[in-house]
């Protein structure tokens, strides 16, 4: 168990910088600190030192072969990272970063093997979150950083979220209060001819075309079969406490349905969907019309419902646009069930 310390960032900057000075030196000794990022909470080991990241795994209860994301505060530090930058992964750089997207490129070994899981490629992220940035400028080395949560819960875009999961796990926090995006960074591959998908998130398929063209989207997503080739890929991740169906239709039909077998149940839906609804509890997401509140309140939402308040979570379905793909992979990877009601 160790003593978690916690810093709490307030409008000082003095005492921000001092903050973030000792987070970065507890990162550069080989601990684990958890830190906010645009997307969510991550949770920072030294990306070069195997032990260090070891204890991400640890701490985490993650599968060992589920790849980690580097992170970096510069595109110079990602260079040194890769064997080689493609014409199309500059044009990507130049154009999201520092920002929610993660970029699959042919790694050179400067990282841990645990890092990498094996393979030959590496994802690298630049963070826009400004604690994420200075952190990372002032470590001065790449940063491995996962969602810090327990593995196969819903992310954590508040540090109460992470505190609830990893207190006593790892050495530091530090609470920039609630992230931006809510949902993680975009995975594309920059290995290939034309660049894959790999995992949906804040950057979305059409602002990446709007930028190189044609992006393909990995058929693996949907097979969890796969060895992963980036983070999400494998194994159920995002889940509830307590059993969570998808409904596309008519979610009052399942709720009195269900009504009769089932003691209490929790609902997840749009603002207007909301205030047509009766359940014993109902939590709005946000507007139809902005698919983006209702990423940033996804994971809270998920992780609000509590074994013994609630039996089942029924949650609509939202339109796969934009970053309504994320969303959606998000829920199916989350789901016990899925159901059609006309």
């Amino acid at each position: 168990m160790f003593q978690t310390k916690r810093w709490n960032l307030m409008n000082d900057t003095t005492y921000n910088q001092r903050v973030i000075n000792d987070a970065a030196e507890l990162l550069k000794s080989g601990s684990t600190v958890a830190f906010p990022t645009e997307t969510v909470y991550g949770l920072g080991a030294d990306a070069r030192n195997e032990v260090a990241v070891a204890r991400i795994f640890e701490a985490k209860g993650r599968p060992t072969d589920n790849p980690l994301i580097a992170h970096v505060a510069t595109k110079d530090q990602l260079k040194k990272l890769v064997r080689v930058l493609s014409p199309v992964a500059e044009k990507l750089i130049d154009h999201f970063s520092p920002g929610p997207l993660t970029y699959v490129l042919p790694s050179n070994g400067m990282c841990a093997t645990n890092v990498t899981a094996g393979l030959s490629t590496i994802g690298i992220r630049l963070p826009g979150h400004p604690v994420a940035q200075e952190l990372l400028k002032q470590c001065d080395i790449p940063i491995a950083a996962p969602s810090a949560n327990i593995s196969g819960k819903p992310s954590p875009t508040t540090a109460e979220h992470v505190w609830a999961d990893l207190q006593g796990k790892i050495a530091g926090l530090l609470d920039g209060g609630p992230t931006g995006v809510g949902v993680e960074s975009t995975v594309i591959d920059c290995t290939q001819e034309i660049p894959i998908i790999l995992r949906p998130g804040g950057v979305t398929r059409e602002q990446l075309e709007e930028v190189i063209g044609s992006v393909m989207v990995d058929p693996a997503l949907a097979n969890a079969e796969d060895k992963p080739r980036a983070p999400g890929m494998k194994y159920k991740h995002y889940a509830p406490e307590v059993p969570l169906w998808l409904v596309e239709g008519s979610l009052q039909d399942v709720i009195d349905a269900q009504g009769e077998k089932i003691k209490r149940i929790g609902v997840m839906a749009s603002t207007e969907t909301a205030s047509e609804l009766q359940a014993d509890t109902i939590i709005s997401l946000g507007s139809k019309k902005s698919l983006n509140d209702i990423a940033a309140n996804l994971y809270d939402a998920l992780r609000t419902f509590k074994e013994g308040d609630i039996d089942l979570i029924l949650c609509e379905t939202f339109p796969e646009l934009g970053i309504g793909q994320a969303i959606m992979n998000r829920l199916k990877k989350a789901a016990s069930e899925y159901i059609m009601e006309k």
